[in-house]
């Protein structure tokens, strides 16, 4: 007998089928006018270590803490590559041009380095755009200092509002009872790790990070016994739940995940009316970028987005120059696939779109911060029904493991 997660899977992926036909159908007759690309930088260094990580000599490590990696250079490259071949039709005489983009990065070298080799990919010089024997040419990304992007990108922001969300939630029955199931393993981990006091969801991401990154880019490695209890599973589930936790509530969402949105809203609206030249917006950012702006949407689901996923909004219109938005997610997946917006349909009127999104999208995220206004700790019912089952194998399958493991030493 099937369990619940494996129903839930199944719905979704027929969902997801049926989307991706409509979609092409519907579209047949559209024109794609302006793309807003959201992507994940490529495989990265790490940048921290927990206490006791064997591998924190920085000769492991030589490129520097949190640098790209050749294979993350490699992976960008390709997406460029596939982006340019997706949008090739927006782009007037196969060239580069200041109407045509504007990119976008977080103040962080693994993102703006991503962007520079996601370009040479999608930009490979024509003959007559070579300038010397090098094939490249130089198109300009933006950014803006850490301290000051506030808003857009880094997601991570402490603003008093934020702060106060996340003490209520702390306080929430179903967060305090995943917590406290999972205690032990907490518990373990932080003796494991060399961890002062017991983890917590957050902290364990950060560990599952650095394991993850150390298996994937050491040629030695040698994963440590106590994590073959907890590496991937149940750490890789609990590190969903930390991604998952940024957005937990409606203003978590608004304040996060919604000033991008906002901008994307922004700037398909004044494609319509004819006001912006640019055609594609492209932003090269973080996981914690990808899960709170598809949160927002509310087309989130569990999991962490993988190196250089990229999430399309794209805008379209018809012989009566009507405007249809559709949303497109490409994970480690060649193609990626239709996201529909609960309330509407794959290609959702723009208007629509604005429309059933209003509520995550703040009208003064400054204000919003400080607001006095009573918190939201509402949770939506599906993420109610996911973590019944989701998460409830986790501490035992910790314990089975953890038991194992004190049995084998006796």
């Amino acid at each position: 007998m099937m369990d619940l997660f494996t129903i839930l899977l199944i719905i979704s992926l027929t969902s997801v089928s049926n989307c991706s036909l409509a979609l092409k159908l519907e579209d047949n007759d559209n024109e794609l006018v302006f793309a807003s690309i959201v992507y994940r930088h490529g495989e990265r260094n790490p940048d921290s270590f927990y206490t006791n990580d064997p591998y924190q000599n920085l000769s492991y490590w030589p490129d520097g803490l949190g640098a790209l990696t050749d294979r993350g250079k490699k992976e960008q490259l390709k997406l460029g590559k596939w982006l340019r071949r997706r949008y090739d039709p927006l782009i007037v005489d196969g060239r580069y041009s200041h109407d045509l983009l504007y990119v976008q990065s977080t103040d962080v070298d693994r993102t703006i380095m991503s962007a520079l080799v996601n370009l040479a990919g999608m930009f490979y010089p024509s003959q007559q755009e070579r300038w010397s024997s090098i094939n490249w040419q130089p198109i300009p990304v933006h950014t803006v200092p850490k301290h000051l992007d506030k808003e857009l990108l880094i997601m991570l922001t402490k603003c008093p509002k934020i702060k106060e969300e996340e003490e209520l939630i702390k306080e929430n029955p179903i967060v305090k009872q995943y917590n406290e199931e999972n205690s032990r393993m907490f518990i373990e981990l932080a003796k494991h790790t060399g961890e002062t006091t017991p983890l917590n969801p957050s902290k364990t991401r950060t560990i599952y990070t650095n394991l993850n990154i150390e298996s994937q880019t050491l040629i030695n490695f040698s994963i440590p016994c106590w994590a073959k209890c907890y590496y991937p599973e149940p750490m890789s589930r609990v590190s969903v739940f930390s991604l998952k936790m940024l957005t937990m509530t409606k203003t978590l969402k608004r304040l996060r995940g919604g000033p991008l949105l906002k901008e994307i809203i922004t700037h398909m609206k004044e494609k319509k009316d004819g006001s912006l030249k640019q055609k594609l917006w492209m932003y090269s950012a973080h996981d914690v970028t990808l899960t709170c702006l598809l949160d927002a949407m509310g087309v989130f689901e569990p999991h962490i987005p993988p190196l250089s996923a990229t999430v399309m909004v794209e805008l379209r219109k018809n012989k009566n120059k009507d405007y249809f938005v559709s949303v497109h997610y490409k994970n480690s997946t060649e193609e990626p696939f239709v996201l529909e917006i609960p309330g509407c349909i794959p290609s959702c009127p723009l208007h629509k779109f604005e429309s059933l999104l209003s509520d995550v999208i703040p009208e003064d995220w400054e204000k919003e911060c400080h607001s006095n206004e009573p918190a939201d700790v509402t949770f939506e019912d599906y993420w109610w029904l996911m973590e019944e089952h989701y998460y409830s194998n986790i501490s035992t399958a910790a314990l089975e493991c953890g038991a194992r493991s004190r049995g084998s030493r006796k």
